[in-house]
């Protein structure tokens, strides 16, 4: 049968060149005469996971010296079903099955995954099932045949072999899992960024698909300090669902008892289009809140995917941090000593521009205000001092007195906060300053004259004299006159 041979011989070519990266599997062998027993061996096998071989069909005869050999379905299941695969087989009336479709990897991959979701939907039995106690599996006395190997790891695995004894290597690793975070003053994304609260972060979560993916799962949990935006989920490039039965993909966000914030469920009808490595990317965002972390640890997001059969596999936790950032303030006199009555407003510019927003949380601590919060009219200082809370790193801010303590002279100036990847602290001991923080310094007044002072009292005296001595000016040459 030379059809025949050309569809085996394309086959395993084509089985050959994508070895290791496509599952399930499907593996032909052939002793002399269809009666023989052969096996299927798997190396470097994943402990813990489920290895099943479907024989989809059986070995009639062969010429080994004409390289041809004669095949039909195993069954009547699979009868059915490879009739209605005309775009990669043909059967005859007798029932031979020549290959008709194209010499290609992805070609190849999407007849294994057609086979397999017909063994699944069907209810085939597998000819064998083996669950990996060590590296190594092996499915022993197997009728000579085209064989079908699936693995509960949740990607395809590929055969290089045509002997009686059929050896295999599972290449296939975890699906990678990579979750990054935009800092937003440079545009780039990467493990951790920088935030004001208040202000929206944009996450995204790549998943690095495999062929034969199933029950995929995305995790996510975020820490205290970050408020998901459910609307912002979405898997760039896919239809978003309800529920399972529409679309590629549903998120769900409430209900959850494991721990997760969100959690995006990818339907099977879309992962079994999958025939290539694939990126998925999930993009979603948060804003930093008002328990935020103050720099140390920082606001933690994790990912985690769950996949295989069941999800019952799942990936390590990945992980970004969102930092922010406080400021402490001292207000003194000249001398360093600490002064309270200030009156101070919070600007995003030298001259002009915004006032930004703050929240009293009492004792002389003042947050930035998330969307939606008044704020307060002024802040001020306790015992000389005021803590702010949640700056960005890298950004200046400018603190405007609007009201000096009394008898001191108000700021002709804002002042700088040059914010950077630290906090910015203060060390006061006794009322007195010490070093660090932004240092604002008042000056005295000094005292002027007032009606009814002594400020007049001594023009008054001085003018008195004067007026004393022209009289007696006059008086003494008066008497020199009459004299003469």
């Amino acid at each position: 049968m030379r059809h025949l041979k050309k569809f085996f011989g394309a086959v395993v070519a084509a089985l050959m060149v994508f070895a290791m990266t496509v599952t399930p599997a499907l593996a032909w062998n052939n002793v002399d005469g269809p009666n023989g027993n052969g096996s299927i061996t798997i190396n470097n096998a994943e402990v813990g996971h489920t290895y099943k071989a479907y024989e989809v069909l059986e070995l009639e005869s062969y010429n080994e010296t004409a390289n041809a050999y004669t095949y039909k379905a195993a069954n009547t299941q699979w009868e059915t079903w490879l009739k209605l695969q005309t775009t990669y087989v043909s059967v005859d009336a007798q029932g031979y099955v020549t290959w008709v479709g194209a010499d290609d990897d992805a070609t190849v991959a999407a007849f294994a995954k057609a086979a397999l979701a017909h063994a699944e939907e069907s209810g085939i039995a597998a000819t064998d099932t083996q669950t990996a106690t060590s590296s190594t599996v092996t499915f022993s006395n197997l009728e000579l045949g085209y064989y079908l190997v699936d693995t509960t790891l949740g990607t395809l695995c590929s055969l290089n072999t045509t002997t009686p004894d059929v050896e295999m290597f599972e290449k296939n690793v975890e699906p990678p899992v990579e979750k990054e975070v935009k800092e937003d003053s440079t545009g780039n994304w990467g493990e951790e960024n920088t935030a004001e609260i208040g202000q929206t972060v944009e996450f995204q979560t790549t998943i690095g698909a495999k062929p034969g993916a199933e029950s995929y799962v995305l995790h996510d949990v975020m820490s205290a300090g970050l408020t998901l935006d459910p609307d912002s989920i979405q898997a760039v490039n896919l239809t978003k669902g309800q529920d399972a039965n529409t679309g590629d993909y549903h998120v769900i966000t409430t209900g959850l008892g494991d721990g997760c914030t969100f959690e995006v469920v990818f339907h099977q009808s879309y992962l079994d289009t999958i025939t290539t490595d694939t990126d998925i990317i999930v993009t979603y965002d948060a804003v930093v809140n008002e328990n935020a972390v103050i720099a140390g640890d920082g606001n933690s997001n994790k990912t985690q995917l769950k996949f295989g059969e069941d999800s019952n596999y799942e990936t390590t936790w990945d992980e970004t941090k969102t930092y922010t950032y406080k400021v402490d303030v001292v207000k003194t006199d000249g001398s360093n000593e600490v002064l309270d009555g200030a009156q101070f407003k919070l600007y995003d510019a030298e001259t002009g521009g915004n006032e930004i927003k703050l929240v009293d949380e009492g004792n002389g601590v003042y947050r930035l205000a998330k969307d939606g919060e008044t704020g307060v009219e002024y802040i001020t200082t306790v015992n000389g001092q005021l803590e702010i809370k949640g700056f960005d790193a890298f950004t200046n801010y400018y603190l405007e007195e609007t009201k000096a303590p009394d008898g001191y002279n108000k700021l002709a100036e804002r002042v700088e906060i040059a914010v950077k990847d630290t906090n910015i602290d203060a060390t006061v001991n006794g009322g007195i300053w010490q070093e660090g923080g932004i240092h604002v310094v008042n000056k005295a007044g000094s005292l002027l004259p007032t009606t009814g002072g002594m400020g007049t009292t001594i023009f008054y005296v001085a003018g008195g004299a004067i007026v004393i001595a022209v009289v007696a000016t006059l008086v003494y040459r008066k008497r020199m006159e009459n004299n003469r």
